[in-house]
């Protein structure tokens, strides 16, 4: 049913078109009859008026035009008969032209006059068909455009017979509504320009017909600084300025304007005094010494999609002008070796405070710009650098108010874990890289035979529910302190350390206008110090306490008690070690905890309040105080994970978890196998509680642990 119908459709159009051309054919064969009368006369190639005008015209040529189909008194209506009058009145288009003609006063070609028509048609006798008109017409007039269109990438695509090739009305628009580029109306106008190209360069079917590699280009472009400034009015760059009108040429010929070598000419005529300043930079040198792998503008601004420096997706924002930007060349290990460039500036600086600070979200900390420059880039040892070493002082000083020769010593580019870098910190790094791994073997070979020795022998029954007090409230507070410090201060740190890594992404979504990570990170620094210093104040207030602070201090029987220890756990003493009050296990937990709390303190202070670091100190200082943060902090993770929670948590005869942090209380009778002497001298001052007596009945005084 379906093919009947199609077939029945077909029948009819071409019936149609049959009648139509049976009713045309005696029109045709009558106006040339009468047209026959016409050229008796005026078919003489000779025939002139009284005048002397030429007033003949070529048959052959009249029957090919476009108008050949008609008779004379089609157009020459108020001729009635012959001999005509001499003086015949002016052919009106219109009557059948009546859009083109009332839209060509509007247009520009509006001052051509009465001449209008024939200036681009020629001859009315002969009149060129509409497809042929342009550009062959046009260049009657404008013969350089055409000369530039024939030339350019959209006139070769003509040239080779490519349909999607734009001709001047694609993008001037139809003739007879033409008007001039500065007007508002017109589509090459610098608002509107965008929406004519996008017919065909924003349309994703011609880019991939044409295989054009730019996605989106017109999308990008209304994005941009320059769109922007357009839309507003303001005289800013739209498409004709960089790729040229007439004459556009592809990016890799040398006429283009956006030819990687013109790039820096070509946004020079907006940005002159930014272009002469790179082209006296190391960068602009470089280009113009024909290295092909210099930076011009639109390798670090972008092409279409250009946004202004404040822009937080700008290439060059500040936020991300180092690690993207200028990263991009700078860490290229190709290029490195191709030009001899070091490899390691893109790191060292992400390893720097600059660099944390930059991860950590700060907008107005020193970046490669801020140092180096932006478009006058010279080399350091370029006396016009402005991080040569003559002018450092200065440089530093845009930032770090009071910055002097000194504040400027010291090489910038240092790594904390390799790399050149001073002395010190070279020290630092080999102190560190031998006391973790020792530490970490010593911890974890410790804690591994203590754990097995424990699981094999029986464990002692508890024979008293009864508890003592390991907490008191002072001890406790300050406990919860640190408790609540550390894990975020590790957190924290690492995050700044490793920004990009997974497991600091949550930080980073709270960070938009402020330095989140880095502000949680000194407040719990703040909290820690107030916690110890809580615990310090309370001893030197607390005569009976402070006696505790005695118990802790190291002695010659600590080192026995440890050897005591591996020999039983060994399996070379079958006698169980016992200990005084306080184990040398918590005594070496308690003063690296004093002694790693003292380090970090000074050397984050030193780092926080780098300004004042700088100018009293030299800069190898605070390259210091940061590879020290950074190994220091490694230490002390590493020791609540593999010593403390063992401790606390992991030791079988604790486990699931010591609890004296939360209420002070221990049971009494791992006091009595473990450290007798203390046991009993709890027992002889009644301090050992029932369960439910150590919750209700107790007392201040109770509270408080015996002497040592």
């Amino acid at each position: 049913m379906r093919v009947l119908k199609i077939a029945a459709l077909i029948l009819a159009i071409v019936l149609a078109l049959l009648m139509a051309l049976t009713l045309l054919a005696p029109t045709a064969a009558a106006n040339q009859k009468e047209n026959a009368a016409c050229l008796d006369c005026h078919g003489q190639p000779d025939m002139k008026s009284e005048t002397g005008k030429n007033i003949s015209l070529h048959a052959d040529k009249f029957q090919g035009s476009i108008h050949g189909i008609l008779a004379c008194r089609d157009c020459h209506t108020a001729l009635r008969g012959f001999p005509h009058p001499a003086k015949v009145p002016r052919v009106k288009c219109a009557a059948c032209h009546a859009e083109p003609s009332a839209d060509m006063p509007r247009s520009v070609h509006a001052a051509l006059g009465a001449d209008a028509c024939r200036s681009c048609h020629g001859d009315l006798h002969e009149l060129t068909a509409e497809n042929k008109v342009a550009p062959e017409k046009c260049a009657a007039c404008h013969e350089q455009q055409v000369k530039e269109l024939r030339a350019s990438a959209h006139g070769k695509a003509q040239k080779a017979g490519d349909t999607d090739a734009p001709g001047c009305a694609n993008c001037h628009g139809p003739a007879h509504r033409i008007v001039a580029s500065s007007a508002a109306a017109s589509p090459v106008a610098k608002k509107n320009l965008p929406d004519t190209c996008s017919a065909c360069h924003g349309n994703k079917e011609f880019l991939s017909r044409h295989r054009i590699p730019l996605a989106h280009p017109v999308e990008s472009y209304r994005l941009s600084v320059h769109a922007q400034a357009v839309a507003s009015g303001k005289n800013a760059a739209t498409c004709s300025d960089c790729h040229g009108s007439h004459g556009i040429a592809v990016g890799r010929e040398a006429r283009s304007p956006i030819n990687h070598w013109n790039v820096a000419e070509t946004c020079g005529r907006c940005h002159a005094g930014v272009a002469k300043k790179y082209l006296a930079g190391v960068h602009g040198q470089a280009m113009l010494a024909g290295v092909r792998d210099a930076p011009v503008c639109t390798d670090c601004h972008g092409e279409h999609g250009i946004l202004s420096p404040s822009d937080a997706g700008s290439r060059v924002n500040a936020a991300r002008v180092s690690m993207d930007t200028c990263a991009r060349c700078h860490s290229d290990e190709r290029l490195a070796e191709r030009y001899n460039l070091p490899t390691d500036r893109v790191p060292s600086y992400a390893d720097s405070f600059h660099g944390l600070s930059i991860s950590e979200g700060s907008l107005t900390v020193a970046n490669c710009s801020s140092c180096h420059g932006v478009h006058d880039i010279f080399r350091s040892s370029d006396p016009r650098s402005m991080v040569h070493p003559a002018n450092l002082a200065k440089t530093c000083g845009h930032c770090h108010n009071g910055a002097g020769e000194r504040f400027a010593i010291g090489a910038v580019h240092v790594r904390t874990a390799s790399g050149p870098a001073h002395p010190a910190v070279r020290w630092i790094r080999w102190i560190y890289w031998v006391l973790i791994p020792l530490t970490l073997f010593f911890m974890v070979a410790h804690n591994a035979l203590d754990l097995l020795s424990k699981l094999v022998r029986p464990r002692p029954r508890p024979e008293s529910p009864q508890q003592a007090v390991r907490m008191n409230f002072h001890f406790r507070l300050a406990h919860w302190g640190v408790m609540l410090s550390f894990p975020t201060l590790v957190f924290t740190g690492f995050a700044l350390k490793y920004p990009a890594k997974w497991w600091a992404q949550p930080l980073l979504l709270w960070e938009s206008h402020i330095a989140f990570r880095g502000t949680l990170h000194r407040i719990a620094a703040v909290v820690l110090l107030a916690a110890t210093i809580y615990h310090f104040a309370h001893l030197a207030v607390n005569k009976r306490d402070r006696s505790i602070l005695r118990a802790l201090l190291p002695r010659w029987r600590d080192f026995t008690d440890l050897l005591r220890v591996l020999r039983y756990n060994l399996g070379f003493s079958r006698e169980a070690p016992q200990f005084p009050k306080f184990s040398y296990a918590e005594k070496i937990e308690y003063w690296a905890f004093l002694w790693g709390t003292a380090i970090m303190a000074l050397s984050g202070f030193l780092l926080w309040f780098n300004n004042f670091t700088l100018h009293y100190f030299p800069k190898w200082l605070t390259d210091a105080a940061t590879a020290v943060h950074f190994y220091e902090a490694l230490l002390a993770t590493f020791s609540i994970l593999l010593w403390h929670f063992y401790l606390v948590i992991f030791d079988p005869l604790v486990y699931p978890m010591d609890l004296a942090w939360l209420h002070g209380r221990v049971p009494a009778e791992h006091y009595r196998h473990t450290r007798p002497d203390y046991y009993r001298a709890l027992e002889e001052a009644g301090r050992l509680r029932e369960p439910a007596a150590a919750e209700s009945g107790k007392t201040k005084e109770e509270e408080r642990e015996p002497g040592a």
